[in-house]
């Protein structure tokens, strides 16, 4: 299951954050501060997954972003990885080549995109034209 979702830039500025299980907010400044410096001290040769206390951090890097996501013990790693590139690859079709920018502006989308994606810490769909269908009918319904 997954226990929380961060996008993060190169200077350990969160962008997004979902929590998929109650965290009181100064506990997730301070869980957020030493996941964004677990990753970023990491080199690119490293394994992306960490044992992290009592859950493991999967991250992948895209150009200046990081996302990190954290799970118990019984998720499989490889599935979470692929789960993040994937998550990617919808931005990429929704706002044709992804920035950092555009996740800034776009926060809601973004929103909208994660919870069609995964409800609850667990993924639900991975269908790209299925998750993007409700975003499309809302930017029809505001062109009009």
């Amino acid at each position: 299951m997954i226990k929380f979702f961060l996008m993060v830039n190169k200077q350990g500025q969160t962008r997004l954050s979902k929590y998929y299980e109650h965290v009181e907010i100064n506990k997730r400044t301070l869980l957020e501060t030493e996941v964004i410096k677990s990753c970023l001290s990491r080199s690119s040769e490293q394994c992306s997954f960490i044992e992290y206390k009592d859950f493991k951090l999967i991250y992948r890097q895209y150009a200046a972003l990081f996302i990190v996501v954290g799970v118990n013990d019984t998720e499989n790693e490889m599935a979470i990885y692929e789960f993040i590139h994937n998550f990617v690859e919808v931005l990429d079709e929704y706002f044709s080549r992804v920035s950092e920018l555009d996740i800034m502006f776009n926060l809601d989308k973004v929103h909208i995109i994660l919870d069609e994606m995964v409800l609850n810490g667990c993924i639900v769909e991975t269908n790209r034209a299925r998750i993007l269908a409700p975003l499309l009918i809302l930017d029809k319904m505001s062109e009009s």
